[in-house]
């Protein structure tokens, strides 16, 4: 059985005896029926990963003591940032998950027009909570050691206007990146830049279930977004990043 691997947020160090959070302990105990002495792994995100064993379980309790450090690192050397347009609950915590197992590095949701989904403030933090402990989960199951950052949602016109002040800055320096705008009207696939070598950072921007509005369109063309087609075929947006990254992976990544 592949040994358990557990999100620690804090500080982790070889010898430490640590108490799984709350979370991680219901899993770990109700869950996947761990006992005394047997094995797990923890990470914190900032790279690497800790061997361990539990050394204690009570009613409230889990302990473990880390044993040993291994510097592996499973991120794929293509930084991927996904600009993923708010859709339903489901299909958004869907692509969270398999984004984050796909190897994508930032998540930022994105208010288009045509979004089904409207979420106020309170909604907003809540669902932000909500999608980090997702990617956590996935980096916990996938082997990941550095956890892809959910960004607050924004609105498109000001997430593109930010873009334009980074591709500036970005010209200026030896970056080697791309930025993709998922369009079914699209006349190029990715067969049309399989010749671009040495791309380090790429961005994905995904549209809502009804699509981008022409303004829109033209906002991202303006800042310097390429209309990427997937095929003959109209994907839904759920189906669409999955598939993009994939494939975006293939090409400059670790696949």
């Amino acid at each position: 059985m592949t040994c358990p691997r557990f999100y620690y947020p804090d500080q982790i160090i070889v010898g430490q005896s640590i108490e799984l959070p709350d979370r991680v302990m219901h899993h770990a105990v109700h869950v996947l029926r761990l006992e005394k002495g047997d094995k797990v792994i923890l990470f914190n995100g900032k790279g690497g990963e800790f061997s361990a064993f539990i050394e204690c379980i009570s009613k409230t309790t889990v302990l473990v003591l880390t044993e040993k450090y291994f510097a592996i690192e499973r991120e794929s050397p293509l930084q991927i940032t996904l600009a993923q347009s708010i859709c339903t609950s489901v299909k958004m915590d869907l692509i969270v998950r398999k984004t984050v197992e796909l190897g994508v590095s930032n998540i930022q949701p994105i208010a288009a027009e045509r979004s089904l989904v409207k979420l106020s403030i309170e909604r907003t933090t809540k669902r932000v909570w909500h999608w980090q402990q997702i990617a956590i989960s996935a980096c916990e199951q996938c082997g990941r050691n550095r956890v892809p950052q959910v960004l607050p949602p924004i609105p498109l016109s000001t997430w593109l206007d930010r873009q334009i002040i980074t591709q500036k800055e970005w010209s200026n320096k030896t970056h080697k990146n791309l930025f993709f705008m998922l369009s079914p009207i699209a006349e190029k696939g990715l067969r049309d830049f399989s010749k671009v070598l040495s791309i380090t950072d790429l961005t994905l921007l995904v549209g809502p279930e009804g699509g981008f509005t022409l303004e829109e369109d033209t906002i991202a063309l303006i800042a310097g977004f390429y209309p990427l087609r997937l095929g003959a075929r109209t994907l839904r947006t759920e189906s669409a990043a999955l598939a993009a990254i994939a494939a975006l992976q293939s090409l400059w990544g670790d696949y």
